[in-house]
């Protein structure tokens, strides 16, 4: 018999190894790499459920091509990178996508109601039926998660086998197959029941796996698992209670955004070959020294020239703080508002700049003096902005804008010098209100108790969430917080029936402190329809007063009126109050605070003090 040939390795181009021909599963757009699928979460392809894979691979998986890099300065110092990556795209044309992995692994066949892992069921390649009954498995509807960020299969085998006079587990004697099934009496927990062929234990339902203490009663605590990293990533220790969650629920993943406009002098992009020398440029400190880093890092000639660079260190130096101390996260974001702030004070012209200009910022050619009797001042027309959104972290069961940075997991296994990130380029209207009339107005005695009453209940939420309550983040709630966010939410309503824009097409950003006291409403979509310039016509002084006063009048009356004016507490931990669905609350995409530090009575007032509403003379006049 003649043998057969011998066999040939495969080989990409030059001889290089090929590149992974890993199947394609579903398709999600660039932005919801950032929002919604992003590293660590779940995502339901047909019946099937992968969770992303972590970015230690994506410096060699993601390509220039389709994933190129993105440059925001002042961002990326405040992340600590050098720079962001576009996600690549995972349409049926683009040659890469996001990496999942096979997650939960526990599956169950409808047919003869095998629970048990993925591989067990023997399925043919690339398919996801039961290799015994040639039906589609279902994964797992549970799993299980802890505040830390890990993530885990639901402990099926240990339920099954609890002893509820000891409250132990009897699973070391077991050799049983799982099995599960559903009665259809109900559509509740009581009416799925699991078992075991052991003999040893009898069938149970999954009533009672959500109660926060569920598992602890069981002595399961967090191993630490990050299937988001595979099978070689090693487990954390970790120890912390674990909560049982539904696969697809909000609580199992939830992104850690931050973001940052290109204002001006690193908005025309001229900064960006800059981007990974920012930190050795920073510890020269003179001119002449400067001048030689930049010959010997561009051998062929710098592409900026030296006063621009020597321009930017400085602007880069004074978010800096005063005392020379090592600046924190905290003050490096607020230093970041600051500056965004004042540019949208002063503004910029269009015509003094070039056509790469990324940020132009105009006064109205109207009469301002109509927005004096509402105590709106320096509205300002925002023609061209572009806005910077970063993955930093995702945490689990606990409000990312609320927690700490103990419970922030990482996007990859060992540190990273880029982020993933998405651009967004539309427009704006910025408005300020006067400080004079806001400052008499915050010292009303009812208005400082309202947002008392907020920040009590906010801080009370911080504090349960947090590892250690004496160090959990203070409320940001103030009189004039509450009022400027709460007046951006009815600005957004009003313009959505304006301006063209649906309501999650437009975003808030607040600047809210002792000294700064402004809103910016633009739009928040990643495409072209950002800059149809419907919401920046808006920003005339004419329309913006007809703007404002029907919003103020339309925020008097809510159809859960008298119940939602009269509210004791409302929202997430009670830290709204007369706000609601019907009323102020705005899609999840558009709030930079999760819909939370709202009250309409700060605007318009109560019926038993009207004097409370920042805008009463509106409803009088």
């Amino acid at each position: 018999m003649t043998p057969p040939p011998a066999r040939r390795r495969r080989t990409g181009a030059n001889g290089t190894a090929p590149a992974h021909n890993l199947p394609r599963r579903g398709t999600v757009r660039r932005a919801q790499a950032i929002t919604t699928y992003g590293v660590g979460s779940l995502i339901a392809v047909d019946h099937e459920s992968f969770i992303v894979s972590g970015l230690d691979e994506a410096e060699q998986g993601w390509s220039l091509d389709e994933s190129p890099r993105i440059h925001e300065r002042r961002l990326a110092r405040l992340l600590g990178v050098d720079c962001f990556r576009l996600p690549p795209a995972s349409d049926d044309k683009s040659k890469d996508g996001l990496r999942v992995r096979r997650f939960p692994w526990t599956h169950s066949c409808p047919e003869c109601n095998d629970l048990q892992g993925h591989r067990d069921f023997t399925p043919p390649a690339g398919r996801s039926v039961c290799g015994t009954c040639e039906v589609d498995l279902v994964p797992s509807r549970f799993v299980v998660a802890c505040e830390a960020g890990h993530l885990g299969e639901f402990p099926y085998r240990q339920w099954v086998h609890r002893s509820k006079e000891r409250g132990v587990t009897t699973t070391a004697q077991c050799g049983g197959k799982l099995k599960l099934r559903t009665s259809g009496r109900t559509s509740s927990l009581r009416s799925i029941l699991v078992s075991c062929t052991c003999g040893q234990a009898a069938e149970v339902s999954m009533e009672g796996s959500f109660r926060r203490n569920a598992l602890k009663d069981l002595g399961l605590t967090c191993r630490g698992s990050r299937p988001w990293l595979g099978t070689s990533a090693p487990a954390e220790e970790c120890g912390r209670p674990l909560r049982t969650l539904q696969r697809g629920s909000s609580s199992v993943w939830q992104p850690v955004l931050k973001s940052a406009l290109s204002i001006p002098p690193w908005s025309d992009g001229r900064a960006d070959p800059l981007a990974e020398h920012w930190d050795t440029l920073r510890e020269l400190d003179n001119r002449a020294a400067i001048e030689g880093a930049l010959k010997i890092i561009f051998k062929g000639g710098s592409p900026i020239p030296l006063d621009e660079v020597m321009a930017l260190l400085d602007a880069e130096r004074e978010e800096d703080p005063d005392d020379n101390t090592a600046p924190t996260f905290d003050h490096r974001y607020r230093a970041l508002r600051n500056k965004e702030y004042e540019r949208l004070r002063s503004g910029n012209d269009e015509s003094e700049h070039s056509r790469d200009e990324q940020f132009v910022c105009e006064t109205p050619s109207g009469d301002q003096r109509v927005l004096e009797p509402l105590g709106i001042t320096g509205p300002m027309l925002v023609k061209k902005l572009r806005e910077v959104r970063a993955l930093k972290a995702f945490t689990r069961l606990t409000d990312a804008e609320s927690t700490t940075d103990s419970k922030e997991m990482p996007l990859s296994e060992r540190p990273l010098r880029w982020l993933p990130a998405m651009e967004v380029r539309g427009e704006g209207v910025f408005l300020r209100l006067d400080e004079d009339r806001l400052a008499i107005w915050e010292k009303a005695p009812a208005v400082a108790a309202r947002a008392e009453w907020m920040r009590t209940a906010h801080q009370r939420v911080l504090e349960q969430r947090a590892d250690d309550p004496s160090r959990a983040a203070p409320s940001p709630a103030t009189p004039r917080m509450v009022l400027l966010h709460t007046l951006a939410h009815v600005l957004v309503n009003e313009w959505s029936l304006e301006s063209g824009y649906p309501a999650a097409a437009l975003r808030e950003r607040l600047y809210a402190a002792d000294d700064m006291a402004g809103v910016l409403v633009y739009t928040a979509t990643s495409d072209s329809a950002g800059s149809l310039g419907g919401l920046v016509a808006q920003g005339e002084p004419e329309l913006l007063d007809r703007t404002v006063r029907s919003a103020v009048l339309r925020a008097e009356w809510c159809s859960s009126d008298p119940l939602c004016m009269e509210t004791g507490m409302s929202g997430a931990g009670g830290t709204n109050l007369a706000a609601c669905h019907a009323c102020v609350m705005l899609p999840e995409t558009s709030c930079e605070h999760n819909n939370i530090l709202l009250d309409r009575a700060l605007l318009v007032g109560t019926p038993e003090d009207p004097s409370v509403g920042f805008f009463r003379q509106v409803l009088t006049a």
